[in-house]
């Protein structure tokens, strides 16, 4: 597949994080009778990514996630020559999507991006649980390494086949559950981005530590994996 190509279909597949992950915790978690909490928004994103798995893993490997991205060069499953191009199209979608959600958002009585946080991600003050910035810091590079290990143990040539799709999807699932109380859970700056434009204020100033510790992480879980556990002769995803 050409990489024009396999860079739109991250483009449709970072959107679709975005819409549905961020989309959820919009739009749909603030409810005191019917919202879906943290739990909600956590499985919210958990199934945009099995679904785009299945939808577009066979064309670009569905990154949809510039750490992942940084993660799998690291792990020498992804040539670096194409990691600017893979990143910029994930942002591209990232922020169509975050533009989508505000224009839904947005025709609600009384809707304020940078009041409500647009599902920013935030330490300190604008931390769901009041965590400070070391915190988030430890919390984002533990989980993106993790992430990408999870990523990288699924696809290998010695996984069952057909079943990655369903091990990453719950994988970003547990993340959430983890550390939205944390950060409102980034591992993804592209996610991080979209809504951060919209949001205007804080959630710019902090955007630094969302691209930071997700890339940190995912670097020394893929180099963690290659170095370790990889085959070193034979077939890998």
């Amino acid at each position: 597949m050409k990489l024009i190509n396999r860079c739109i279909a991250e483009s449709f597949g970072t959107f679709w994080l975005v819409l549905g992950g961020c989309g959820s915790a919009v739009l749909a978690a603030g409810f005191p009778e019917l919202g879906i909490g943290f739990m909600g928004v956590a499985l919210a994103f958990g199934l945009t990514l099995l679904t785009m798995c299945y939808t577009i893993g066979h064309i670009s490997g569905c990154h949809i996630n510039p750490a992942v991205t940084f993660g799998l060069v690291a792990g020498g499953r992804f040539p670096a020559r194409e990691l600017v191009p893979y990143v910029v199209a994930q942002l591209i979608g990232a922020i169509i999507a975050g533009a989508v959600l505000y224009s839904i958002a947005s025709g609600k009585a009384g809707f304020d991006a940078a009041a409500s946080g647009f599902a920013s991600n935030g330490y300190g003050a604008h931390s769901p649980g009041g965590y400070a910035l070391h915190s988030a810091f430890i919390c984002e590079v533990v989980l993106s390494g993790f992430f990408i290990f999870i990523i990288m143990g699924a696809t290998d040539g010695r996984s069952p086949a057909g079943f990655g799709g369903i091990a990453i999807g719950l994988a970003l699932t547990l993340i959430h559950l983890i550390s939205i109380p944390v950060t409102n859970t980034s591992v993804n700056p592209a996610r991080s981005t979209g809504v951060a434009l919209f949001q205007g204020g804080w959630a710019i100033e902090q955007l630094w530590l969302f691209w930071l510790a997700p890339i940190i992480g995912a670097v020394i879980g893929g180099l963690v994996y290659r170095c370790v556990l990889q085959q070193k002769h034979g077939k890998t995803a």
